[in-house]
């Protein structure tokens, strides 16, 4: 057992030999390492969201768990009660501070799993997501020219995306929402969105979650805009067999990947996250900072002029087939970037 001191809190950790990664020799004590130096640009992300552990305490060849209740913690670390419908409430971890992240790593937490709101604001969340998951054989090349075509769609509503790797085989785009949009909102302009780019490209992408349909295919996860669920926080770790990182990309390398075909351009690992965030600094930042409105979200103007401009915009009530009709009438305006297809 050692003895830290992380900003004023003591902190004991154990087992740092641990080797957790046997492919690389990775141990927990890189692992904790690498969450003290990521911090500063994860934390502002992970602050204020229930946390919703994946403990590997044999590393990533053994058994895992989930772990949503709060397991026995600092006094000073803080927990949110959520309600759940069989469990009753829940006290979940709220990391906010860089003690609560390395006690987190202690107990092998390797992923960070969140949700898409602030704990005080339960029902409100604050982004928006699609997950983009490839159907073998598709891959991330794949992945890459489906979110250039999701992109280009979210532009023709004045909606601009981040994208980052899952860390997996993925992407995911995060749309950062402002205005009070609830998870209802959020939930049905994403289903819709995939729907269309399913009608118009049913060969490369479905939206439909029967796993049966995804081979081949890239599937748009609509359905992680939910206040029930989470999705990898941005620099988490992921628990594969290499210490790989979900990590913040740009549109430049996602189209090129997309043209070359050369998806292990945008595979990072812990080393390269630290590398990369030390000269790009947080490629993130604007979640934090940029709040859009959702077409159709309510809005601080008030009942009347909430109605009378979504007429003007095609969301008022019945707003939703106008959506789908102006998406497949108008189609998303000149592409930024070709996304070449396979054959």
């Amino acid at each position: 057992m050692n003895e830290l001191t992380v900003e004023g809190r003591p902190l004991s950790v154990s087992n740092l030999d641990k080797v957790l990664y046997p492919s690389t020799g990775f141990t927990k004590g890189q692992v904790i390492d690498y969450y003290l130096r990521i911090a500063p640009v994860l934390l502002p992300h992970l602050r204020g969201r229930p946390l919703t552990l994946k403990r590997y305490p044999d590393g990533v060849t053994g058994p895992f768990f989930y772990e949503k209740r709060c397991p026995p913690h600092p006094a000073w670390l803080r927990t949110v009660a959520v309600p759940s419908e069989r469990r009753g409430t829940i006290d979940y971890c709220v990391i906010d501070d860089l003690a609560g992240l390395v006690w987190a790593a202690n107990l092998a937490d390797l992923e960070l799993h969140v949700p898409l709101h602030r704990a005080e604001r339960p029902e409100e969340p604050d982004l928006m997501v699609f997950d983009l998951d490839p159907g073998a054989p598709a891959d991330l090349v794949d992945c890459c020219r489906v979110a250039i075509d999701l992109r280009a769609r979210l532009d023709a509503f004045g909606l601009s995306a981040l994208v980052k790797t899952s860390g997996a085989k993925g992407l995911q785009l995060y749309v950062p929402i402002g205005g009070g949009a609830r998870y209802g909102e959020t939930k049905t302009f994403a289903r819709e969105l995939a729907q269309c780019l399913e009608a118009d490209d049913p060969r490369h992408v479905v939206s439909n979650m029967r796993k049966e349909l995804r081979t081949g295919k890239v599937f748009i996860d609509w359905s992680q805009n939910d206040p029930h669920k989470t999705t990898i926080c941005v620099y988490s770790l992921r628990a594969r067999e290499r210490p790989t990182v979900s990590l913040p990309v740009t549109w430049r390398e996602v189209q090129a990947v997309a043209h070359h075909g050369r998806s292990e351009a945008i595979v990072f690992e812990a080393d390269d996250a630290l590398s990369r965030v030390a000269r790009k600094g947080d490629l993130f930042a604007p979640a934090l900072k940029a709040p859009q409105r959702l077409p159709g979200a309510p809005s601080a103007a008030g009942p009347g002029r909430r109605a009378g401009r979504a007429r003007r915009k095609g969301t008022a009530p019945g707003g939703a087939a106008r959506r789908r009709h102006r998406l497949r009438r108008d189609g998303p305006g000149p592409p930024r970037a070709a996304s070449p297809r396979r054959p």
